[in-house]
């Protein structure tokens, strides 16, 4: 077992900031010598490096400050905390600087220790429920076919040029953000997409970072145990519509939040819809829908257009696709460059790891793991599979413990009327019973469709099995949930497991091709 941790991307030849500097700058109470230099910044004393600033956060359980000797051991030469951290800090012997709220500084600051408003990249953010991690990894893809060195920061993966490493969270703590910028400014990255989740802006991850464009994806149901209501997940999505954090926008209007945005966005913002008769200055039509890929015509005001694939299934991967191109557009790309660009290529050269993707070979079944985790993500997916599979779909899945209870009834209800057999199995039960989780679910779905195969498997490697011994060839198999994750929680231990590895065993071990 093992916590399985990525690491920090830092820059490998920082440059070292005064703390007199900082202190000026931004005219900070301080107590000690600022004859020091920094070199960084950092909330964990795990990822502590010599010459840091130490930032001491209030936490739900303890103060980041308790830690602070750890940290000057570790090699820290400032401290910065609030009031209530200050005896703490002050036990250190190192200077202290203090602040209201640390965690609302940090952007700020680490953005001045880091020099990232110095000479910025074309920054890029996505927010939204679903399609977030897709727009990015689309977006990212065409900005490579345009010849650009690129970076990405995403649920699955954070990206400088050619080098990749496993994401922590959708969106880095601010430190590590502007950390991961000025590595990317020494590969000389040009673009850098961000993937901007409701608490990255809730808890001021991105602060410090103005985004040349921004996108909005939609919103449905999801993390009402952080926000109470959709209102407030709303208000939390919508603040990166404001200049403190973007300069332009593009909508998608295929929910009926991004109305809404529209409505209340404080920068100027375009709009593009999927959906006939939205009202949108660009209009998404799909030609084709293949088992490996989805066509689509892209048109726009002035009657410009763009025909073009992307490698994913489904009405709503198009729409992601048609989301990035607006947004190069608007960052200043033309899209006839941006129509040569792809004709290239065939399309939208991207790969997407765990979202809807197939790990199935040319015989058997067709699987699919996938990364969805609300009931407006499983119906979008179960809806694009329906319309290749000749014969049932069958659906795994489970949810993640100690997240929104709320949501799982109707993801089980989705699953149950969309697919025709259901499996509920574990997946990060954390510290929650998996029991109850499950019997949620499998209550729900019964409810749903009383008269549909339903079966309760709590291993997932036994449930992935059972699923492929039900199947035959034409029918298809969605595990939904683990997507590109190669690990579980169980009780707060990440324990290496990864569902794409499993349901190619279970395809071998049936006799068919993976």
């Amino acid at each position: 077992m093992t916590d399985r941790i990525p690491p920090v991307l830092r820059p490998e030849h920082p440059s070292p900031r005064s703390l007199a500097g900082l202190v000026d700058e931004f005219g900070l109470d301080y107590q000690g010598p600022l004859d020091i230099e920094i070199t960084g910044v950092t909330l964990s004393t795990g990822d502590l490096h010599p010459g840091d600033l130490y930032v001491g956060v209030p936490g739900q359980h303890s103060h980041g400050a308790e830690h602070a000797i750890a940290a000057r051991d570790g090699g820290a030469v400032a401290i910065m905390t609030d009031a209530a951290g200050l005896e703490f800090a002050q036990s250190s012997g190192l200077p202290v600087i203090l602040v209201d709220s640390p965690r609302a500084a940090l952007g700020e600051i680490s953005a001045w220790v880091y020099r990232t408003r110095e000479e910025p990249p074309l920054l890029f953010g996505i927010t939204g429920t679903n399609g977030k991690t897709s727009v990015a990894y689309l977006l990212e893809a065409v900005l490579k076919q345009l010849g650009l060195v690129t970076g990405l920061s995403s649920t699955a993966e954070r990206h400088i040029g050619d080098v990749s490493i496993t994401s922590k969270l959708t969106t880095p703590e601010a430190s590590e953000l502007h950390a991961l910028l000025a590595r990317m400014r020494e590969a000389a990255v040009r673009a850098v997409v961000v993937e901007v989740s409701a608490q990255a802006l809730s808890r001021h991850r991105v602060d410090g970072i103005v985004f040349d464009v921004a996108g909005f994806t939609n919103l449905s149901h999801d993390h009402l145990d952080d926000y109470g209501t959709m209102e407030q997940y709303f208000e939390a999505k919508l603040a990166l519509f404001d200049p403190d954090y973007a300069r332009r926008g593009v909508v998608s209007l295929d929910s009926e939040w991004g109305e809404k945005v529209v409505e209340r966005s404080r920068i100027p913002v375009t709009t593009v819809s999927a959906t006939p008769g939205r009202d949108a200055e660009w209009t998404v039509t799909v030609t084709e829908e293949h088992p490996a890929y989805t066509e689509f015509v892209l048109t726009g005001p002035e009657g410009r257009s763009l025909r073009t694939r992307v490698p994913l299934i489904g009405w709503h991967m198009a729409a992601n696709a048609a989301l990035a191109i607006v947004m190069l557009v608007e960052a200043g790309f033309e899209l006839e460059a941006i129509a040569h660009a792809l004709e290239g290529h065939g399309g939208i050269d991207a790969y997407l790891p765990g979202r809807t993707e197939r790990v199935s070979g040319d015989t058997g079944p067709s699987v699919y793991v996938d990364f969805g985790h609300s009931s407006d993500a499983f119906e979008r997916t179960l809806t694009a599979l329906r319309r290749f599979t000749t014969g049932k779909v069958i659906m795994l899945f489970g949810v993640s413990g100690d997240r929104d209870q709320t949501k799982r009834p109707g993801m089980a209800r989705v699953a149950a009327e969309l697919a025709d057999v259901v499996i509920v199995t574990d997946h990060h039960p954390r510290f929650e019973n998996p029991d109850t989780i499950r019997a949620t679910l499998v209550e729900a779905a019964r409810e749903a469709a009383p008269d549909k195969p339903l079966y309760e498997i709590a291993d997932p490697k036994q449930a992935i099995r059972h699923a492929v011994s039900l199947a035959e060839q034409g029918d298809t198999i969605l595990w939904a949930g683990p997507g590109h994750q190669d690990y579980r929680d169980i009780e707060g231990v990440r324990v290496p497991y990864s569902a794409r590895d499993e349901a190619r065993d279970a395809l071998r071990e049936a006799g068919w091709d993976a």
